[in-house]
């Protein structure tokens, strides 16, 4: 295990691997002060890059900022390196409902019991305006408890995907649960797609079988755009009334999830939790139109009006910052080498307070500005005016901070002079890497 015992951003110490697949590997993992198991996906952004899924890699990170629910996994942080993201994750130790399925078919009522669930993650995402778009129970994982939480949101779309027409037109999915309008490429509702692979989910569960199946795809197509199926002598009819409004081959006539939590058979046994409907204030507060939209070059570090508030850098902004998902972008220094860059262990204010005292040292004025910015001005003017340095610092993450010093007004070859001579020694027991 090529990342076992080895430890993340001094948070979180790496264990063995829990699966893999053609981009990234996942991980178990332990914080290291709070001893909470995680899970982390570690992500090759070479291979990224190579297939073209750098818009799939951020759609994936901000839809999961976006869905927070008991069953639905949660992303807790995303951080990045030069090479790799890292996503890291709630752990669900009870490994994938597809295993458990695969087993043999289910009860009528723990079937039931993860139906109830999946419905109400697949709501709750649908209200936040986002489609999931690969349900199947491979992507449904259960933690200690028997609780379901859906998971891998690679293939999913925010409502801004949509067309003129309202509706979306990738084509994905898995095939044996893809809804037949999204085989027939003419545009669909990503909710009402998502419902139909509930269908076939619930179908399966109770079946321990697919519906929908064929010696070869075409075929499977054809009987799926049909809804060409048959119920097995078992099921209530109670469960085949329900699942006959899912599997309606016309997603215009087929059962909404409101309507599918109103049914009797649904309802039995069921408790909506009290934060089905997850608070506002209870959400990330990451603007994703600043971090992934066409602002976010000139916004994403846009500074809040409170004069000593921080900017927070997460890898949200990291990543649709840096070119092509390459950090080397945003830390490689411009060729008049105007600003260096630094990471740091130490607090904000222990930064902030060493900055002040190597500037105060040379007899520089210190004034500070809006966003936790430092301008740092020399008293006397050269031939080029005052040099004239602003020192900024992000949070990264928790404990990990980023500072840029930029050279905004003097003699270039005077501030390269006094970064070597003056500064660099002077913040050297705070300093944890110089980036190049």
């Amino acid at each position: 295990m090529e990342n076992k015992g080895k430890v993340l951003m001094q948070k979180y110490e790496f264990g063995k691997m829990l699966g893999q697949g053609n981009f990234a590997k996942v991980y178990y993992a332990k914080n290291i002060k709070t001893s909470q198991s995680v899970a982390i996906k570690v992500i090759e952004k070479e291979k990224v890059l190579k297939v073209g899924m750098i818009d799939q890699t951020k759609t994936e990170i901000s839809t999961m900022s976006l869905v927070k629910h008991p069953n639905i996994l949660e992303l807790y942080e995303v951080m990045a390196s030069k090479n790799k993201i890292y996503y890291v994750m709630e752990y669900a130790n009870g490994g994938e409902l597809f295993n458990k399925v695969a087993k043999g078919k289910f009860r009528e009522d723990l079937a039931r019991k993860y139906f109830q669930q999946l419905i109400s993650a697949v709501d709750f995402c649908h209200s936040r305006g986002v489609y999931h778009r690969d349900l199947k129970p491979e992507n449904l994982l259960l933690d200690e408890n028997g609780t379901l939480k859906v998971s891998d949101f690679g293939l999913s779309a925010l409502g801004e995907s949509k067309h003129q027409d309202g509706l979306l037109h990738t084509t994905c999915g898995t095939p044996a649960y893809v809804a037949p309008e999204v085989i027939n490429r003419k545009g669909y509702d990503g909710a009402k797609a998502d419902i139909w692979s509930c269908g076939v989910i619930l179908f399966v569960l109770l079946a321990g079988y697919l519906p929908f199946h064929d010696s070869n795809l075409i075929g499977m197509y054809k009987k799926i755009s049909k809804a060409d199926y048959k119920f097995p002598s078992w099921f209530s009819p109670d469960v085949t009334k329900l699942l006959s409004r899912i599997l309606n081959p016309n997603p215009k006539s087929r059962i909404s999830t409101a309507k599918i939590m109103t049914n009797s058979w649904f309802k039995k046994g069921f408790k909506l939790k009290s934060s089905h409907k997850t608070a506002e204030k209870d959400l990330p507060s990451t603007d994703t139109n600043v971090v992934f939209g066409s602002e976010a070059n000139t916004a994403a570090f846009e500074t809040k009006n409170h004069k000593d508030q921080l900017t927070k850098l997460n890898a949200f902004d990291i990543i649709s910052l840096s070119s092509g998902l390459d950090l080397s972008g945003l830390f490689t220094e411009t060729g008049e080498k105007k600003e260096v860059r630094f990471t740091s262990m130490h607090s904000a204010s222990a930064i902030t307070s060493k900055l002040e005292d190597f500037a105060e040292h040379l007899k520089f004025k210190v004034k500070k500005e809006v966003g936790g910015l430092l301008k740092i001005e020399k008293s006397s003017r050269g031939q080029k005016g005052a040099l004239t340095i602003y020192a900024q610092i992000f949070e990264v993450a928790p404990s990990f901070y980023l500072v840029e010093l930029r050279k905004s007004s003097g003699d270039t070859l005077e501030y390269r002079k006094m970064l070597e001579q003056d500064v660099r020694p002077a913040l050297e027991d705070i300093v944890c890497t110089w980036l190049k």
